[in-house]
């Protein structure tokens, strides 16, 4: 069986990684000022973020059904069947909408809610990729990825309340008193949606506790998975890449003790980056299907 593997730009996987891995990416699309832009189509990173500090207004909103079944459709004249990771369906309804056109091929496309999101909806992509090669069918690759579903623990701290307001997560209030406290808030996505954690009143506690709370996790949790090496630690961020490299530094000397380290650092796609705005940094950790 020839199995394709397709995803979202939420994924972290760029134009020229998809074609390296032999994946294909569905971009995300959001709007700036009105006008719809498309990831590493016709918006950069650099683009973005110049728009966003000048105030732009931005929002998102699901791609279009019909160019993820027309993919699909592609992909069928060559492969046997698909399988399609999404984001997760607790941030986005685009899993769901997926799901149900899903039914109309008759079990040669597979839609995987394995809960995931940026790096660890990635390594979501390496797995599937990795089960395809060891000759499982798309109903296979589905079920092994549900079952390491909730295998994966991600905390981001936001510089910004401004689009957690925006958004409606906070009150107007709550992000004034926010601001003028200095707090940052820390989130946690542990399964499909995000949700509150802490509130620190500096960076650098804040990456203390982020830390500690992943090891913990790896300690505990994900304590059979870490002692058999099927562990994976990863990070993100958005627009400062000086913040997240310190962040990375101070990571890598806690994990040493555990002879982990944190295995890639990628910047937020521009959907989610709409969210949570500029300066945000992420620790995340999950597990790995992919057998070196």
């Amino acid at each position: 069986m020839k199995v394709a593997i397709v995803t979202d730009s939420n994924s972290g996987i760029g134009i020229d990684e998809a074609k390296r891995l032999g994946v294909t990416v569905v971009p995300m699309p959001f709007l700036i000022d009105g006008e719809e832009y498309f990831e590493n189509v016709n918006l950069d990173q650099k683009g973005f973020y110049e728009k966003l500090l000048k105030g732009a207004d931005v929002s998102t909103s699901q791609p279009s059904i019909s160019v993820v079944v027309d993919t699909w459709k592609k992909l069928l004249e060559t492969y046997d069947e698909v399988v399609h990771i999404p984001m997760s369906s607790g941030l986005s309804a685009s899993c769901e909408t997926a799901t149900n056109f899903a039914r109309e091929f008759n079990g040669k496309v597979e839609v995987v809610d394995n809960k995931r999101i940026s790096v660890t909806q990635k390594q979501a992509v390496y797995d599937a990729l990795y089960l395809a090669k060891q000759g499982m069918s798309a109903k296979e690759i589905k079920e092994k990825l549900l079952q390491s579903s909730m295998n994966s623990s991600i905390y981001i701290m936001l510089s910004t309340l401004k689009y957690l307001k925006k958004g409606g997560r906070i009150t107007p209030a709550a992000a004034i008193l926010g601001k003028v406290l200095g707090i940052k808030p820390v989130l946690q996505i542990q399964g499909a949606k995000l949700d509150k954690f802490a509130q620190v009143l500096s960076f650098s506690l804040g990456r203390k506790k982020m830390i500690e709370q992943i090891i913990k996790d790896m300690t505990t949790r994900f304590k059979d998975l870490y002692e058999q090496n099927r562990l994976k630690i990863f990070m993100a961020y958005t627009y400062d890449e000086d913040k997240i490299e310190n962040f990375r530094r101070e990571a890598d000397k806690a994990l040493s003790k555990y002879n982990l380290k944190v295995e890639m650092i990628d910047p937020l796609s521009l959907s989610v980056s709409c969210h949570i705005g500029e300066g945000a940094i992420a620790i995340a950790c999950c597990e790995s299907l992919v057998q070196d």
